[in-house]
C-alpha cells in the first residue's frame, strides 16, 4: 500500500516512541526524511540516525531518540504543510514557534533547513513541521 505522506509517518513514529520510552525507532529512507533529520540532529533534538541496509528489505533509518533526566527532548512535533494543504511562507512572513524557543523545518530552493538558517539565508519556501 502507497504511503500518502512519509514525512507525517516519521514524525509519528517519533512522537510515539518518545512517549513509551524507547531508545530508537525505525522508518523508510528516503531523501526528505534523512534531510529533515539532519536538521533535528543540527538543533540538538534527536541523537542520531544511521542507515540500515537490510538484504531482504528496502533501507531503512534507525532514529536514536534523546532524553534530558528522562524526559523527551521533543516536547512537541507536528506537521504543518500536508499533502492535501500546502503551507508556504516567505522570508519575512516565517512563523516563530514558541517565540523561537522552537523551530519550524522549511523546504527551501536551497535545502531542507531551520527557520534561523532560512532567515539568515534570506530565503522562504514550504514549512514542513514545527518542533519543541
Amino acid at each position: 500500500m502507497t504511503m500518502s505522506d512519509p514525512l507525517g509517518d516519521m514524525l509519528t513514529r517519533i512522537r510515539n516512541g518518545q512517549m513509551v520510552g524507547k531508545r530508537s525507532v525505525r522508518c523508510p529512507e528516503s531523501r526528505l526524511r534523512t534531510n529533515v533529520l539532519e536538521v533535528l540532529e543540527k538543533e540538538g533534538y534527536i541523537r542520531g540516525y544511521r542507515r540500515l541496509d537490510d538484504v531482504a528489505a528496502k533501507p531503512h533509518i534507525e532514529i536514536d531518540l534523546k532524553y534530558h533526566e528522562g524526559t523527551p527532548v521533543i516536547q512537541e512535533i507536528s506537521r504543518v504543510s500536508k499533502p492535501g494543504r500546502r503551507v508556504y511562507s516567505a522570508v519575512k512572513d516565517l512563523p516563530r514557534f514558541y517565540n523561537g524557543l522552537g523551530i519550524s523545518i522549511l523546504s527551501t530552493p536551497r535545502g531542507v533547513m531551520s527557520d534561523n538558517e532560512a532567515r539568515d539565508a534570506n530565503v522562504g519556501g514550504e514549512v514542513l513541521c514545527e518542533v519543541f
